[in-house]
């Protein structure tokens, strides 16, 4: 059974856009840089100092103060986001025929995607690892009690 709306990826070059070699190519590419997050992630969280005991509040507050994790969980957090999205696209290609059904569940996967990606966004740059009347034992240790 062939679907007609869905381009081959090996397609000749033509003047528009090959989105499905595109998709292909950025699913290969960005599993092995969330390879490299996930795992930096899990080793800085689990293995490195207490371990896992040592996670709470002010060890995540601590960690989002560091710019440069907040670069790597805005990384990991937009990565997996559209690449999940993207291998749901494919098997919504796969399993629904219907033309309009297809491209109304491709909408909504693109507008869910798109609002998780903001909302988690919104939390990693407007977290406050100080918030006011916290008990001290929870702060990090760089907030003023």
């Amino acid at each position: 059974m062939t679907i007609d709306f869905i381009e081959y990826p090996r397609a000749p070059k033509t003047k528009k856009t090959n989105w499905e070699k595109t998709g292909w190519m950025f699913m290969r590419g960005s599993g092995v840089v969330l390879v490299i997050l996930i795992f930096g992630h899990l080793f800085t969280n689990l293995m490195v100092g207490d371990g896992i005991k040592a996670i709470d509040f002010a060890f995540v507050g601590g960690k989002m103060s560091d710019p440069f994790w907040k670069v790597w969980d805005s990384l990991l957090l937009v990565l997996a986001f559209i690449h999940g999205a993207n291998g749901m696209r494919t098997i919504i290609n796969d399993y629904i025929s219907g033309k309009g059904l297809n491209k109304g569940l491709q909408l909504t996967l693109g507008i869910v995607t798109i609002v998780m990606i903001v909302l988690g966004l919104l939390v990693i740059f407007t977290f406050d690892p100080c918030p006011a009347n916290s008990p001290a034992d929870l702060l990090p240790k760089f907030c003023a009690a």
